[in-house]
């Protein structure tokens, strides 16, 4: 398999330059771009159509969340890119408005280097990731609504676990079922709360107190 091709967007070059030296140690990753504003972010995505952007939220002088408009304009013009926020800001608003935009993951930078190397590959692989606390702002997001989807005994398991970020392999060691299983109980679980990614469906099943 060719190399995870890599976008890194954030505003100090300095965190740039340190984890492109961290990701070009791994074999299956190159970092193919750079941005630090929200403009080039779009454009160096726009040229290189990476397979993940680490995105951070703070990018230059503007809002301190800019990058939740630049991850939304990426998950819709580039649905084939898998965006990981990469961030300082942990806040149970931002994790949830990150996901509700798209993004499949959200770590803090305090992330150990394994860590986030895994939260790559667990994107690459169209699987949600989160760190220890951005996980845990998922489960404290329990909301109820008056209507909810007919999931069965076994998807309201497969969800359960993955808001606990579990891979499809994970999942199907603890239930004892095939990685194909799994995969075809996460689709049904898209299919019926109406979302595209694995972390669209934590979220909404968040709301509507699923989880």
């Amino acid at each position: 398999m060719p190399p995870l091709r890599i976008v890194l967007v954030d505003d100090h070059a300095i965190v740039r330059q340190g984890l492109r030296s961290i990701l070009e140690r791994e074999d299956d990753m190159h970092v193919v771009g750079e941005a630090s504003t929200a403009g080039a972010a779009l454009s160096v995505v726009e040229q290189q159509r990476p397979d993940i952007v680490l995105l951070d939220l703070k990018l230059g002088t503007g809002a301190d969340t800019e990058g939740l408009t630049v991850c939304s304009e990426l998950t819709a013009r580039f649905p084939d890119t898998g965006v990981l926020v990469l961030t300082t800001f942990l806040d149970d608003a931002l994790v949830l408005q990150a996901v509700h935009r798209g993004a499949k993951g959200y770590v803090i930078k305090d992330v150990d280097t394994s860590g986030l190397i895994a939260s790559i590959r667990a994107v690459a692989r169209d699987e949600s990731a989160f760190d220890s606390r951005s996980a845990s702002v998922m489960m404290r997001s329990i909301r109820t609504a008056p209507e909810e989807p007919s999931l069965t005994d076994r998807e309201q398991k497969v969800l359960e676990l993955l808001a606990h970020g579990l891979s499809n392999r994970e999942i199907g060691v603890k239930l004892y079922i095939s990685e194909t299983t799994v995969k075809f109980h996460v689709r049904n679980i898209m299919r019926k709360l109406s979302v595209s990614t694995r972390a669209e469906a934590v979220y909404e099943a968040s709301k509507l107190g699923l989880i």
